[in-house]
């Protein structure tokens, strides 16, 4: 463990101790005339600003000397003696000082900013053309490699730091924009009806971004299967020669072997995202399952505001209208007529029967047997009632199962020791096998991929250790076809008992 991670940083205490609001506001004048190339400040400055706000009216030029002494102290400000026009020895002895923000006070008040525009939540975004880039950004440094690294360093080192920018870009963008859609603001928005509105503009970027996301990164996987770990060795050689050239007034604190072996885990880092380590499923991955998710998430809850809104619409309007024109009817007569417009039978019922039972054109229907037909609530709350029926154990049928299957293992195991030669299965010497010989065999090197020793616990209570002896394929052969595969070999460490 790096021994500064666990130095208490000082340059942090102005943030949350008594009179903070007077550090921070110093310090964001400080920022902000950073950023307009302006490093050296004199306390008139700092003072002029500080009294155009009203929390500061009674502030004076001591509290703020006092201010600024105490910043100096948290490492936040660097003071730097004025020497410049001094006219007598008084001006020299009271140390005029001009002062400057610390890089780690720039960074943290750069932060902060960052912080202020992002509110209460997240930010980020699923940007589709970033993994292009990114693309174009490896297609270039396989073209260096192809070259034999022939372009200057300078050029390799800009290209390397493109791609790690992009690649950057794509895990802050995307993963804030995933704890957005899933954060508690969202999902209490979401179940709002107002949402609806934005419904259709949310799902169609989130399916755009999923279809280029899985057009582009399928290239990118080719790609990075493709380049050589030796070349990528090489690769990081040659920027980390370039970088140690960089001139820098300090010493730098990583060697060039370190400095390597960080640009590689970079590269490292970059593969595993999209292609997974050790049988575990890749981030790309769960970015695509996430974006999924959020889609079939506003589907749902758009499904749940339709059906709210209609089973609890509201009769009420209608009815007081309704009244409002019986009320109105000069007869009682008048009013049976209206009723029978609004409440009468509008629809025609269609029952459909089953087939005449007679081929007969001319037979009449009456001359038919009658038809009955069971008509059952239309609401949402019926259940059909059911005659209670006895319980069957099937007792018999579970036994015989039970012995078929088994037989069916101690069969397989016996073909299985069968096919044991020195305690081990050569795959490649294999004779014709039947298939659910095969398919154990398959299930055993799957299951032993997800094992760092590559050890596994059969079904039968062996203990079985998978190697691929080689990058060579071979044929395994079955009766139903022949398989080409990897040259892989078995060894059974233990025999135990199912």
């Amino acid at each position: 463990m790096d021994s500064s991670w666990l130095k208490p940083i000082s340059e942090a205490k102005y943030l949350a101790t008594d009179n903070a609001y007077r550090y921070r506001a110093i310090l964001r004048y400080f920022y902000m005339q950073h950023e307009r190339m302006r490093q050296y400040l004199f306390p008139e400055e700092v003072f002029a600003f500080l009294k155009e706000h009203e929390e500061f009216q009674n502030y004076t030029e001591d509290d703020l000397q006092q201010d600024l002494d105490q910043l100096v102290k948290w490492k936040n400000l660097i003071a730097r003696q004025e020497t410049v026009n001094i006219r007598t020895i008084e001006e020299f002895k009271k140390k005029r000082f001009r002062y400057q923000c610390s890089p780690y006070t720039v960074e943290i008040e750069r932060m902060i900013r960052t912080l202020e525009k992002l509110g209460d939540s997240f930010g980020g975004s699923l940007e589709k053309t970033r993994f292009d880039r990114l693309y174009s950004s490896l297609v270039r440094i396989e073209n260096i490699i192809q070259n034999d690294f022939q372009e200057k360093r300078e050029e390799i080192n800009q290209n390397w730091e493109e791609t790690f920018d992009y690649f950057k870009k794509i895990i802050q963008n995307s993963a804030d924009y995933i704890a957005y859609l899933n954060s508690e603001n969202t999902e209490e928005r979401m179940m709002s009806e107002a949402f609806l509105v934005y419904k259709e503009k949310f799902t169609t970027y989130l399916r755009d971004f999923i279809v280029a996301l899985q057009k582009t990164s399928l290239k990118i996987e080719k790609l990075l299967e493709d380049i050589a770990e030796d070349d990528v060795h090489k690769l990081v050689a040659i920027v980390a020669d370039y970088q140690m050239t960089i001139p820098r007034l300090e010493e730098m604190e990583v060697t060039k072997e370190q400095l390597e072996e960080d640009l590689f885990e970079k590269w490292r880092g970059l593969k595993e995202w999209f292609l997974g380590r050790e049988g575990r499923e890749s981030e790309l991955y769960f970015l695509q399952h996430q974006t999924n998710e959020a889609i079939r998430r506003m589907t749902r809850v758009v499904q749940r505001l339709g059906e709210r809104h209609h089973n609890f619409r509201s009769r009420k309007k209608d009815f007081l209208h309704l009244a409002k024109w019986f009320s109105e009817l000069p007869s009682l007569v008048d009013a049976h007529r209206l009723s029978s417009v609004v409440f009468g039978c509008f629809h025609t019922k269609h029952l459909i029967t089953e087939n005449d039972a007679t081929e007969n054109f001319y037979r009449d229907i009456w001359e038919e047997e009658p038809t009955e037909w069971t008509v059952k609530p239309r609401v949402r709350h019926y259940r059909e009632k059911k005659k209670p029926e006895a319980i069957e154990t099937h007792e018999k049928e579970k036994q015989e199962m039970k012995e078929k299957f088994l037989l069916e293992k101690k069969r397989e195991k016996e073909e299985l020791e069968n096919l044991i030669q020195d305690n081990k299965i050569v795959l490649r010497e294999l004779p014709v096998i039947e298939p659910h010989i095969r398919k154990t065999l398959l299930s055993w090197i799957a299951k032993s991929m997800t094992k760092q020793d590559g050890v596994v616990k059969t079904e039968n209570g062996w203990k079985v250790k998978i190697l691929q002896k080689d990058s060579s394929s071979i044929q395994l052969k079955a009766s139903d076809g022949t398989l080409t595969m990897p040259n892989y070999e078995l060894y059974v460490l233990e025999k135990g008992e199912m």
